[in-house]
């Protein structure tokens, strides 16, 4: 089993370049604490879902958790910078929306949630105004921030930070040396802690450990979350299949491949991983590249991905037949581990009860509460948002 913080790397020659990048994030941190440069709250829960270091620690399976959890009751705004894309400015999603108008991030989610808003702005603040005072979306009654937590004008009601089990941020140093965006002392500035890609066999002692390292204030709550894999299903056509029968061609964009390669690996026959660069816009060599690694593969195969990858795949036309035919899209959740999910979901239903422009939007629809938060369908449970 790999161990916490197993995936960091730390270039020392580099180090004298972190102390001054360090010192630069320092200052700009001072100058929002002095009220220099200024943190602007808004009339509607804000909940901002980031990290701080570069690369993947789970946010957008996170968000969509938070979208399963309140869309039934409240109408669910996602703002996202919208990464890699190529148009500018604030752009709203509609049926017409591409990729390259959203980023892959915010796109996947429009096309898995239709009936939620997703807008892109690299500047949040005016991102939310337009979410909050446009015609088209003024009803919205929750707004989730994607990827804020270094984006210090905007000053979320629920701020939550989310550490990578084997990145933890404990062991890393700043850029360009490690990955952190931050010192670490910017985790003060979290409500919530999720330690995400956990391993399911955890121990008791294990949590523990981890719990007094992480070093947290009283009034921060810690949680832990792992992966939990769904029914990979194919990206041309409805077909669904199982991954025991298969060698496995695993081919990502995302920043931290190496756990899935380590979970695919107890799934399948054999895996063999051609991994690209985080938000990785596949080219004509790209494409030649997994038509050859896919010709090499012995049969029975498959080749699977990621949803946020399938959003790229799924437009290339330099993919032989027999490669189209052969992807399947591996979807994720995330899992709260030690039966804390329940815990989880009612301090955001009650941070969105109390902070709602709408009394109405936030009546319960039925007196069931909720009993399984780790439910495998598209609805978390059901949530009372009624004062008990």
């Amino acid at each position: 089993m790999r161990t916490e913080g197993d995936l960091i790397k730390i270039n020392r020659w580099l180090l004298p370049l972190s102390w001054l990048y360090g010192l630069a994030v320092s200052l700009r941190n001072e100058l929002f604490a002095l009220g220099i440069l200024k943190e602007r709250s808004f009339s509607i829960p804000v909940i901002s879902v980031g990290n701080i270091t570069v690369g993947g620690s789970g946010k957008t399976p996170h968000v969509e958790y938070l979208i399963r959890l309140l869309q039934d009751y409240i109408k669910v705004g996602v703002l996202s910078r919208g990464y890699k894309r190529k148009s500018h400015g604030y752009v709203l999603a509609d049926d017409n929306s591409t990729m390259r108008d959203l980023g892959d991030e915010p796109y996947q989610i429009k096309q898995k949630f239709h009936d939620i808003y997703v807008a892109v702005d690299k500047n949040r603040c005016n991102g939310i105004t337009r979410l909050t005072h446009d015609k088209a979306t003024s009803n919205v009654g929750v707004i989730l921030l994607d990827d804020a937590f270094q984006h210090r004008y905007v000053k979320p009601g629920l701020n939550i930070l989310l550490v990578d089990y084997h990145r933890l941020i404990i062991y890393d140093r700043l850029l360009p040396a490690g990955r952190l965006r931050e010192p670490l002392n910017g985790k003060q500035r979290a409500d919530i802690v999720i330690i995400t890609k956990c391993p399911r066999d955890l121990k008791p002692m294990e949590f523990r450990i981890l719990t007094k390292a992480m070093d947290l204030f009283p009034y921060q709550q810690l949680f832990f979350t792992t992966i939990d894999y769904g029914t990979p299903k194919a990206l041309f056509s409805d077909k669904t299949t199982s991954l025991n029968k298969y060698n496995v061609l695993l081919v990502t964009g995302i920043a931290s491949p190496e756990q899935m390669e380590n979970d695919m690996k107890h799934k399948c026959r054999s895996l063999t991983s051609l991994a690209f660069e985080d938000h990785h816009l596949f080219n004509t060599k790209d494409e030649q590249r997994i038509n050859n690694a896919f010709e090499r593969l012995p049969s029975p195969k498959i080749i699977v991905t990621t949803e946020k990858d399938s959003t790229r795949l799924v437009n290339l036309n330099g993919l032989t037949t027999e490669v189209r035919d052969a992807i399947f899209v591996l979807p994720i959740k995330v899992k709260f581990m030690l039966n804390q999910g329940e815990l989880f979901n009612n301090k955001i239903i009650s941070y969105v009860r109390k902070n709602s422009r709408n009394s109405n939007m936030v009546k319960r629809k039925n007196d069931n509460a909720s009993r399984n938060s780790h439910h495998s369908g598209n609805r978390t449970g059901t949530i009372s948002f009624r004062n008990n």
